[in-house]
């Protein structure tokens, strides 16, 4: 994924993410129809990879209870926090995409209740642990914190998974040839985000009304948010661009008007929708079967209260 967040939080989208994301991270449904009306600076991570340690590193303490919509309820979805990770409306498929490196749900198969039932998880490290994550990269907090979260699953939920690769229908990322409108980011010399503090470009995304602007992406990053539900894709996609640099490029479309789901056929000449966007900016979104990594759940267990 898809999951999006600022990005001295964790960002969608996936996996966008969320992942969408805004692959994903990171529900941004909710997360920018609060925003309507004072849009957000945003960011997405990319999935993390790695080799889980023996014992994994744990959480310091841990809440986990039912999630109850309440007034003002605005965050959906998990997002890093300074000193841990912090789940707010999030099913145990949620928690599993982002503690596997996985892009969306429906790399999950486990029971039903898995992706009906929600939770609010509060997950807090040592001091220790604060100060040694904060002399890493974003992406390194990103895949430790993950680590922990597999723990935090083993732990409280019992969890015990394997992994299967399955064929399934995708789309292709493609670029259209003599048609691309990508800005190379590190030579935008107007990067439409800013630059930190480091001088280097922001890495998010600004939505607006009608239309959102993307800044630092990477066509991975970008395959990763579009695979969730919120880009209306319908399937997971995969970066078959060949372009290896981040990218600047706005996209004349909307979380608020794209329909989940959306087909190829009946949207892709639809500028409302996600196909008609990326047609714009001279990507396209081309129909094919492909390797997709899954996680089956063998055993798993609801978590007490507390």
């Amino acid at each position: 994924m898809v999951r999006i967040f600022s990005k001295k939080f964790w960002r969608f989208s996936l996996v966008a993410l969320c992942l969408s994301i805004g692959t994903v991270l990171l529900s941004i449904t909710a997360l920018a129809q609060a925003n309507q009306s004072n849009p957000a600076f945003t960011a997405v991570s990319a999935p993390a990879t790695y080799t889980t340690p023996s014992p994994a590193p744990a959480f310091d303490a841990v809440t986990i209870k039912p999630f109850h919509l309440g007034p003002g309820t605005r965050f959906v979805g998990i997002e890093d926090t300074p000193d841990g990770v912090h789940a707010s409306n999030a099913n145990l498929a949620m928690l599993v995409v982002y503690a596997y490196g996985l892009r969306t749900e429906d790399q999950v198969t486990g029971p039903d209740w898995a992706k009906m039932e929600r939770y609010e998880v509060v997950a807090k490290m040592s001091a220790a642990d604060i100060a040694e994550i904060q002399k890493m990269s974003n992406g390194e907090g990103t895949a430790r914190r993950a680590l922990m979260l597999q723990a935090l699953l083993a732990e409280r939920f019992q969890l015990k998974a394997h992994s299967e690769t399955k064929m399934v229908p995708v789309y292709e990322l493609l670029v259209n040839k003599g048609a691309s409108k990508l800005k190379d980011a590190a030579t935008d010399p107007n990067p439409p985000l800013g630059k930190g503090e480091d001088g280097m470009p922001h890495q998010g995304t600004k939505f607006l009304k009608d239309t959102s602007v993307w800044q630092a992406w990477s066509m991975k990053n970008l395959a990763g948010f579009l695979s969730q539900p919120v880009a209306g894709a319908g399937r997971p996609v995969m970066d078959k661009t060949g372009l290896t640099g981040t990218y600047d490029f706005p996209l004349n479309w909307s979380v608020y008007s794209a329909g989940a789901g959306a087909a190829l056929g009946s949207e892709e000449d639809n500028t409302a929708s996600i196909f008609g966007a990326l047609k714009e900016v001279g990507l396209q979104l081309h129909p094919a079967t492909g390797p997709i990594e899954t996680l089956v759940i063998d055993h798993i267990e609801k978590p007490s209260e507390n």
